[in-house]
């Protein structure tokens, strides 16, 4: 966690940086943090629910900015261990929200928290949170919007390369291609899905208007399952990806919302870059290991 204590740049804590996004705000830092140090926090290095020693860090490194990614953002996991979803997604928002009370913290939350009747959905819209995970996720977000100093970005499905090699959305594909397996896809679920990379080009651009509250950040680009799945098999055709069109009207698992594609037109007045389709963005980019 330690940096160069000589450094006169101000600290910023990146939470979950062994993650997809995570990783890539730490990654692209000095590409898009202009005047920043960021110190990324992985599980290995800190636990958040220990609250002691995450005070007793803050309290050393003295961040000047909180961009909290780290999160339980597996459904089926929340589904399963509410309790467990509970402490990791909003006890350790709130303790986190509450140590930095007088400096900017960035929380990511997700197009979930909608039941996604209407899609295209604006930040005046009404949250219907429709899992365990998305309840969390809109928990936190009005802990960290009491704070006036304080951001929440929702975002949609990211895709990149990570770490762990599993947490972008295309990633689960292609280990799934590679494993042999036919992926049933829905034609009827749909979402605004956004390249990793960009949306921490994002984030640092916000964080730097320091412009605080709720904003959309995601993918200009409504998307169902299934053609998100086309997109990705086209960059793969070595594995032979099989995929077979499915609806979410006969899965049997937690709720999902069918459309929770987001409208970003307020965060993109703030943009100095166009937020991309994805379609277009991979083809423009086929030297990404997507």
């Amino acid at each position: 966690m330690n940096g160069d204590k000589h450094d006169p740049r101000r600290v910023a804590w990146v939470t979950g940086a062994g993650g997809l996004i995570g990783n890539y705000l730490v990654q692209t830092a000095s590409a898009f943090a202009d005047g920043w140090r960021v110190i990324g926090l992985t599980r290995s290095q800190i636990d958040l629910a220990d609250f002691k020693a995450v005070a007793t860090a803050f309290r050393k490194e003295n961040p000047r900015l909180i961009i909290h990614c780290a999160a339980l953002s597996r459904s089926p996991v929340c589904q399963g261990d509410p309790d467990l979803a509970w402490r990791t997604n909003v006890e350790v928002t709130k303790h986190l929200a509450a140590l930095s009370s007088d400096i900017p913290l960035i929380f990511f939350s997700s197009d979930l928290v909608f039941d996604g009747n209407k899609g295209n959905y604006t930040e005046n819209d009404p949250v219907n949170p429709l899992s365990v995970y998305a309840e969390t996720k809109a928990a936190a977000e009005r802990l960290i919007l009491e704070n006036p100093k304080h951001t929440v970005v929702r975002t949609s499905l990211n895709g990149g390369t990570s770490p762990a090699g599993d947490r972008g959305f295309n990633e689960e594909l292609r280990q799934a291609w590679q494993a042999g397996k036919t992926l049933s896809l829905f034609t009827d679920e749909f979402r605004s899905p956004i390249p990793a990379i960009v949306a921490a080009r994002g984030v640092w651009e916000l964080a730097g208007k320091n412009q605080p509250g709720l904003y959309h950040l995601a993918g200009a680009e409504r998307l169902s399952r299934w053609q998100i799945g086309k997109l990705i098999a086209s960059r793969w055709p070595q594995l032979s990806p099989r995929l077979e069109a499915a609806s979410a009207k006969d899965y049997s698992g937690a709720p999902r919302p069918p459309d929770s594609s987001l409208n970003c037109r307020k965060v993109q007045e703030l943009l100095s870059f166009p937020l991309p389709r994805l379609s277009e963005w991979l083809a423009k980019h086929p030297e990404e290991p997507f």
